[in-house]
């Protein structure tokens, strides 16, 4: 008899749990993963893009893309610029959801943050980086895209 009732009460405990997850859980498997990895940069475009500026003497310093992959319905941004750069790719969506993803110097200036997943929303990107982190010459700079909105 008491194996029966511990039998049922988990029987019924796994319902409960399996009945209280949320129903978006499922919807956002791309969130925080990497385009490239996932496959959803194969059928992208980009919809929105921004300039990268030193700020000191505002000159151009790369480009940034915010890429829209409409098979996996997610955004993500990538930066062009000098293969010495560092910095932080910034994604935003409307619905307060972010990424943030750290880059170190390499890669020939070629970086791209994670994915968000972003149908029926806006989103956007913003990029800060330096030159010489640690030295006494340090060069900051930074830029965004436009809103796109799907």
């Amino acid at each position: 008899m008491q194996l029966r009732v511990v039998a049922i009460t988990v029987a019924a405990m796994t319902a409960v749990l399996s009945a209280g997850a949320p129903a978006h859980a499922q919807a956002n498997t791309y969130d925080h993963q990497d385009p490239a990895e996932s496959g959803c940069w194969n059928s992208a475009q980009v919809v929105r893009t921004g300039t990268l500026v030193r700020h000191r003497g505002r000159s151009a310093a790369g480009r940034i893309n915010l890429w829209w992959s409409p098979r996996c319905k997610t955004n993500w941004v990538e930066i062009t610029t000098d293969s010495k750069v560092s910095g932080t790719i910034y994604l935003y969506t409307a619905d307060r959801r972010r990424d943030a993803y750290d880059f170190k110097p390499g890669n020939n200036g070629r970086h791209w943050g994670n994915m968000l997943r972003a149908p029926r929303t806006c989103a956007w990107g913003r990029v800060t980086v330096e030159w010489n982190a640690g030295r006494r010459n340090v060069q900051t700079g930074s830029g965004g895209t436009g809103k796109a909105c799907g």
